[in-house]
């Protein structure tokens, strides 16, 4: 069981993050750090095709690229639909304080997640991004399947829209608590 915010913690109202909100940050991160990767089918099926040129070379390089771009949309766009992924959609409250972020379903249930879990937050216009950070070596299986986890790893994150906070004071606790915690300029 977590344990309770300090008396000082920023506390916010309750907020359900929409699955398509998720999906389509996460896919505009994905594609934005990994869009050279939709190359490597494009050139290794046309490489044929410099040698002895056919349309059918050109047709299937890019059926290939596209069915990659698919499968890896699919793969980010999965985490919405796992029952692992179920807590980021639920509707929760949240007290962030020096220690941790406790996210709050009601009462009694919640989460905490501790600041060493928060690889780097974005300050958006209307927002806060805060990307958690990837599973380690040792999190991960070994082999063949450990690799294609490392490399086709969907980003998680929480989103804390400035409307939940209870009030300007609030926002600006928030700023100066990441900028001690170095996590936003």
């Amino acid at each position: 069981m977590p344990q309770g915010a300090a008396p000082n913690a920023i506390r916010t109202k309750k907020y359900q993050l929409e699955k398509n909100m998720f999906t389509g940050i996460a896919l505009g991160k994905v594609w934005r750090k990994d869009w050279w990767m939709a190359l490597i089918p494009l050139v290794l099926f046309l490489l044929p095709a410099v040698f002895a040129f056919s349309w059918w070379w050109v047709v299937g390089a890019v059926l290939v690229t596209l069915i990659f771009v698919l499968l890896r949309s699919a793969q980010v766009m999965g985490v919405t639909q796992m029952e692992q992924g179920n807590p980021l959609f639920e509707k929760l409250s949240y007290e962030i304080d020096q220690r941790q972020i406790l996210m709050k379903r009601n009462e009694r249930e919640g989460m905490a997640l501790s600041w060493d879990m928060i690889k780097s937050v974005d300050r958006r216009a209307d927002s806060y991004l805060l990307w958690l950070k990837p599973p380690t070596a040792e999190q991960l299986p070994g082999g063949w399947k450990g690799w294609v986890a490392r490399t086709f790893q969907s980003p998680i994150f929480v989103l804390l829209p400035f409307r939940i906070f209870n009030s300007p004071n609030d926002i600006k606790m928030m700023d100066s608590l990441l900028r001690r915690k170095n996590l936003v300029a």
